[in-house]
């Protein structure tokens, strides 16, 4: 079961929309910055480790979850998409990878990889200069 985020732990930020839309987007701020500390947060710690070891352009070198939602002309909207987009990257992070079990290949397997070497080998020792 994955953890559920407390909105009290968001942060939002009005900000005004990028893109084409006219007078609306140049007066009105629907867009939304949600901001979401994770070592300051609820999250079990495991979770938060998973979540700060992610590869992702949108964590800051502090920690801090930026996600910017812009879709709708809404804000109450765009507040709700980076609510569920910020939930579903924590649900990916909490669910653990299954693990890894060592095997060993077979050794038929062995030999056919030997056989092609040796064919490969062959086939590349013919491709030298003809001699009389």
């Amino acid at each position: 079961m994955s953890p559920v985020i407390d909105p009290a732990d968001i942060e939002f930020s009005a900000i005004r929309a990028q893109g084409p839309g006219g007078q609306n987007v140049n007066k009105v701020s629907c867009a939304v910055h949600a901001r979401f500390d994770i070592a300051a947060s609820n999250l079990p710690e495991a979770v938060k480790a998973r979540l700060l070891a992610l590869r992702d352009s949108r964590i800051t070198d502090a920690g801090v979850l930026v996600i910017k939602a812009q879709a709708s002309r809404s804000l109450e909207q765009n507040k709700a998409d980076a609510l569920q987009r910020l939930q579903a990257l924590v649900d990916a992070a909490a669910d653990l990878p299954p693990p890894r079990r060592a095997t060993r290949p077979t050794r038929a397997s062995q030999r056919r990889r030997l056989d092609a070497k040796s064919r490969s080998g062959q086939v590349k020792a013919l491709r030298g200069k003809v001699t009389d």
